[in-house]
């Protein structure tokens, strides 16, 4: 059976595709490769084309017939969303929009989206449940929130079943080192330190100490990506046996400090993390710690490589083979 991930070739989209070969689907990646990689597609076919481009996506569907789509495809990283706004509305928004068009033409009924706890913005309670509130603090939030509204509006006059699924921070890689994490420009907390404990480049920078949590920097909770593709499996399973659309959250109900991260990082590696300490970023919010409980009930959830010690081992072992570092 056949899958069509968009943004396949991206740090989550191949740990996807590497989950569903495992499990006997044929992925075929549909990637622009403005951020994704080429040597990362490695499971099934590569289709170059974007999001936007409906004929592609026509002649890709027409192509392939896949059973069912999973849409990685969007610009994630929120400092740029404040910096370039129609950029991620363009991108993130006007692309799911023409993708569920091209959806339609094919009678492709079943989407797996992934979304964002970014949606929640400031939360009033934590952990965060799937009904609390979603007032987006970044513009990446508002267009995965926007995509969300146009997932449960498009399903009201159509075939289309769905599942949201807000994900919280996606961290690790691969456990035998195949694949990994490469964004480049690299914005993200895990590698970020450590390359700064590998002596590449300059030190870390730390962005606020001063929020109102135990040591001053930011809680967020750490979910491995393997983790994340065996529940965006889980999911495509409910689709493809006639399940009706629903919106799950994904992560561990653990929180933890940018600091207390920098000290797992100084002893899975050995090496001391320089940090330079920097104000806070626009878009950034104090905590985001999930409620998974309702993962686990309704998709048999239980992430089996997110302790934190795993995550960022795993991490480093796909780094340091990169940078052909000693062991």
């Amino acid at each position: 059976m056949k899958i069509l991930v968009c943004g396949g070739a991206g740090y989550i989209g191949a740990h996807m595709c590497k989950a569903l070969a495992a499990e006997g689907y044929e992925p075929v990646v549909f990637d622009n490769l403005s951020s994704g990689h080429r040597h990362a597609v490695k499971w099934g076919p590569l289709v170059v084309g974007d999001i936007r481009d409906r004929r592609a996506l026509d002649d890709c569907f027409a192509a392939h017939r896949p059973a069912a789509v999973i849409q990685f495809a969007a610009s994630i990283e929120v400092g740029e969303g404040e910096a370039n706004p129609l950029k991620f509305w363009n991108n993130n928004v006007g692309g799911t929009v023409t993708l569920l068009e091209a959806m339609a033409g094919a009678g492709v009924t079943a989407l797996v989206f992934s979304s964002t706890c970014a949606t929640y913005g400031i939360p009033d309670r934590m952990p965060i449940g799937e009904s609390e509130p979603q007032r987006p603090f970044s513009v990446y939030g508002e267009t995965k929130l926007a995509v969300e509204k146009a997932l449960a509006a498009t399903a009201k006059i159509s075939p289309l079943r769905y599942a949201s699924l807000r994900y919280f921070n996606a961290a690790g890689a691969s456990p035998d080192g195949e694949i990994g994490e490469e964004h480049n420009p690299e914005t993200h907390l895990i590698p970020n330190a450590l390359k700064a404990a590998a002596g590449i480049g300059s030190a870390m920078k730390l962005f606020g100490t001063d929020y109102d949590t135990p040591d001053g920097t930011c809680v967020r909770d750490y979910i491995h990506v393997m983790d994340l593709a065996a529940a965006h499996l889980a999911a495509l399973r409910l689709l493809l046996d006639g399940a009706d659309s629903f919106i799950c959250n994904l992560g561990t109900g653990t929180g933890l400090t940018v600091r207390e991260i920098l000290s797992t990082v100084e002893a899975v590696t050995g090496r001391p993390v320089p940090v330079e300490e920097s104000p806070r970023r626009p878009g950034d919010v104090p905590r985001l710690v999930a409620d998974p409980s309702f993962a686990q009930e309704h998709l048999g959830f239980f992430p089996q490589y997110s302790d934190v010690g795993t995550v960022i081992r795993d991490a480093w072992n796909f780094h340091k083979t990169r940078w052909s570092l000693a062991p």
